[in-house]
């Protein structure tokens, strides 16, 4: 058995194991690559190979680990997609909007190379229809229930307790009269998190592939998280100012709303302060939540049979048009603003960011992850400055980060989920984390349970072994999955046209004043972009 990562290694985003067991090739999940464009740029990867896969797992719909699935099929992939009712329902929402923002992308790209006379923009990753007809491939599968996609291979899913039909994938593969199983554990909820039940302990398994997002430190007291939403929510209710809070439209936006709905309760929500929901997939999302009750926790099933729904506000507005949302921007006085996308790399919380992230009275909340390369990364690291539609604007407003609304697990709760499941011969491979966290998750592991575990690269090959359950390392392939950056060239370049710039000063000073100060506004706006490098490094 053979497993290739092409996502989700020593990062948080694009996840993907490409096994090869029983003379079949499929996915375990297949996620988009998020951050900057060097990253994003791995979406249009040949590995993945579309034509070649059999079928697809997917563990839940977060786009990080689905993402993907309209481009495999519109190159070529034809098999089922096997994945939980709720996941199907929300995919059917994400991929199609997901596809609407790669259109809308490409079309604002072929206006830009047009203006500027360049010929071959990049063409969207894929179309809203791929996205529907991705969509006739879902196979739905029960928790619990074994499924066989191939002979010899047998899958189970187990609630992972993440997000709504989130689950942790038992894998078991016979093949030359030896079964070999696998614990994929998608990503691993916090226990006693808002809305969904705790994630499920599967069967013991030879190898655990096991995500590590968190695994450098635990979450700040989780309990306190709706006390410090409401001192963000004071804060700008006192100076007047907007509350932005960019959240991902699917499980942080719904406990976002049942926060809100408790401090409702305790009267810490402001009555003459509107709550906007500007992202139409997320009002869609919320109905998903609504019809699928059964996966609820406990509290959350009991504030329902009471009538009382944790998803509703007397003061809640929900932005469907564009008109719509552009109109939050000229409200005049506090209000509060839930708006995708969660790491501010796109939709329409970048428009509220521009209008109020200069505003010492707005407030902005983040609530999840914030990957690397990603505008919400800048903010949360102190960035004096962030890039909005071209345009540096200075961040003046409060930022507030509550980590205990994150669907992950902590450090200590990953150690909690991997307890029942270790045994002497289980072999441990980390992914889905930054290579920091990981390096600390590894180390804990081997101080508790005396094990060594498996950081995967990216692009690399495991052959498992089977020998004491131990994995293989068959190739690594790290010069095309980090291709080197020539910085001997690019230093020499701006030298070279440098010093051709000082030789012709002597004739541009000869030109006319306003040639000149053209001239001039260019070279200081080069030396600004350079200033702004060098902070940085």
């Amino acid at each position: 058995m053979k497993i290739h990562f092409l996502g989700a290694a020593q990062t948080v985003t694009g996840s993907c194991y490409v096994v090869e067991a029983c003379g079949k090739r499929f996915c375990v999940d297949c996620g988009l690559h998020q951050g900057n464009k060097a990253i994003e740029e791995r979406n249009r990867s040949k590995l993945y190979r579309p034509a070649d896969i059999d079928f697809i797992f997917i563990t839940h719909a977060h786009m990080d680990h689905s993402g993907l699935l309209p481009r495999m099929t519109r190159e070529g992939f034809t098999g089922p997609i096997y994945c939980t009712k709720a996941t199907r329902d929300l995919l059917e929402l994400l991929l199609q909007d997901s596809a609407h923002i790669q259109e809308m992308e490409a079309m604002w790209e072929a206006k830009k190379y047009l203006r500027r006379g360049l010929k071959n923009p990049p063409s969207a990753l894929y179309s809203v229809e791929d996205a529907q007809k991705t969509a006739a491939q879902f196979h739905i599968v029960e928790y619990h229930a074994v499924v066989e996609p191939a002979p010899g291979i047998k899958a189970i899913y187990y609630n992972a307790g993440h997000i709504l039909g989130a689950g942790t994938l038992r894998l078991e593969a016979h093949e030359q009269g030896k079964t070999t199983s696998i614990i994929f554990s998608g990503d691993i909820g916090r226990p006693q998190a808002l809305i969904v039940r705790d994630a499920e302990s599967p069967p013991q398994a030879d190898y655990i592939f096991m995500e590590s997002t968190y695994g450098d430190r635990d979450h700040k007291d989780e309990k306190r998280s709706v006390e410090e939403l409401g001192q963000a929510i004071a804060y700008s209710h006192d100076r007047g100012g907007k509350v932005i809070i960019p959240a991902f439209a699917v499980e942080r936006t719904q406990e976002i709303l049942y926060c809100l709905h408790l401090l409702a309760d305790q009267g810490k929500l402001p009555p003459d302060m509107p709550v906007f929901v500007d992202s139409p997939l997320a009002i869609r999302a919320t109905e998903v939540f609504e019809r699928n009750q059964e996966l609820f926790d406990t509290q959350a099933r009991q504030m329902l049979c009471k009538g009382d729904n944790p998803f509703k506000l007397p003061c809640m507005r929900f932005a469907l048009s564009k008109e719509e949302s552009q109109a939050i921007n000229d409200y005049d006085g506090p209000a509060i603003i839930i708006s995708a996308s969660g790491m501010c790399n796109a939709g329409r919380v970048r428009h509220h960011l521009r209008h109020n992230i200069w505003k010492p009275e707005a407030s902005i909340v983040f609530v999840g992850y914030q990957g690397v390369g990603t505008p919400g990364r800048k903010i949360v690291e102190k960035a004096q400055k962030i890039s909005l539609f071209g345009e540096d604007v200075e961040v003046a407003a409060r930022i507030f980060t509550i980590n205990g609304f994150s669907g992950h697990a902590g450090q200590s709760q990953l150690l909690q989920w991997l307890e029942p499941l270790y045994h002497a011969q289980a072999s441990i491979v980390l992914t889905h984390g930054e290579s920091s966290a990981q390096a600390t998750l590894a180390e804990m592991i081997h101080q508790r349970f005396g094990i060594k575990t498996h950081i995967a690269n990216y692009l690399e090959e495991l052959e498992l072994t089977g020998r004491d359950h131990q994995a293989a390392t068959v190739v690594l392939h790290e010069a095309q999955a980090h291709p080197r950056v020539n910085w001997d060239f690019l230093t020499g370049e701006i030298d070279r046209k440098w010093g051709m710039f000082k030789k012709n000063v002597n004739v541009l000073q000869q030109r006319p004043w306003v040639e000149q100060t053209e001239v001039q506004d260019a070279v200081e706006k080069l030396d600004y972009a350079l200033t702004r490098l060098l902070s940085r490094m």
